[in-house]
C-alpha cells in the first residue's frame, strides 16, 4: 500500500531541514580550505627580547644594553634590562598601543634609586634610595611575520621632584619574539 501524498510531505520537509541545517552546520565548522583557516599573524601580545643602543644620554656607554619586553594582550606591559641591579632598579611599568597595522606605540616608567654615600648607609638598613624617575617613549614597528621588530626609543628623565633632569636620550632596538 503506498503512503498518501499528504503524509509524504511533512517527511519531505523534515529531511529537507534536516539535510539544510547539517549543511549549515558542516560550514560553520571551518571545514573549509586550509588558506582560509591560517591563523593570523600575531600582534605584539607576547614576550620579547631587545638590543638596544643609544646614540646619548645616560645610556649610551652600554654597547650590550637588552630589554625583556611582556606585553599583555589588555594593553599593559613589564620591562626589565640587563642592568637592572647596577645601579638596583625595579622593572618599568606601563602601557601600549597599536598605532597603525604592525606599528605600535609604548610608554613605560621606571624608578631612579641613588647609590648611598657611605657604607654605614647601607649597613644601617638605608640602601638605594629612590632618586626620582625614568620614562621611555617607545615607536615598533613589526616585521611582516610578526616574530620580530624594529624600534625608535626616546628616554627623559626625571628628578626626585619630578622636574625633568640631565640624562636623557634616543636609541635603536631590535627585538626577537621569546617562543618555544
Amino acid at each position: 500500500m503506498r503512503a498518501s501524498a499528504s503524509t509524504d510531505r511533512p517527511f519531505a520537509l523534515a529531511a529537507g531541514a534536516m539535510t539544510a541545517a547539517i549543511l549549515l552546520i558542516a560550514g560553520c565548522s571551518g571545514a573549509g580550505s586550509a588558506a582560509s583557516r591560517s591563523p593570523p599573524l600575531p600582534g605584539l601580545a607576547g614576550a620579547w627580547r631587545a638590543r638596544l643602543q643609544f646614540s646619548e644620554g645616560a645610556f649610551a656607554a652600554m654597547k650590550d644594553l637588552e630589554f625583556m619586553y611582556a606585553f599583555n594582550a589588555g594593553g599593559t606591559m613589564t620591562e626589565s634590562s640587563n642592568y637592572d641591579g647596577a645601579p638596583p632598579v625595579p622593572p618599568a611599568y606601563g602601557v601600549w598601543r597599536e598605532v597603525a597595522p604592525r606599528e605600535f606605540e609604548a610608554k613605560y616608567v621606571f624608578y631612579v634609586t641613588r647609590p648611598p654615600k657611605r657604607l654605614d648607609e647601607i649597613t644601617g638598613g638605608g640602601g638605594w634610595l629612590p632618586d626620582g624617575r625614568g620614562e621611555f617613549t617607545e615607536r615598533i614597528r613589526l616585521a611582516a611575520d610578526g616574530q620580530s621588530f624594529e624600534s625608535t626609543i626616546a628616554y627623559q628623565a626625571f628628578d626626585a621632584a619630578g622636574a625633568p633632569a640631565p640624562g636623557g636620550g634616543h636609541a635603536t632596538g631590535r627585538g626577537v619574539r621569546i617562543g618555544f
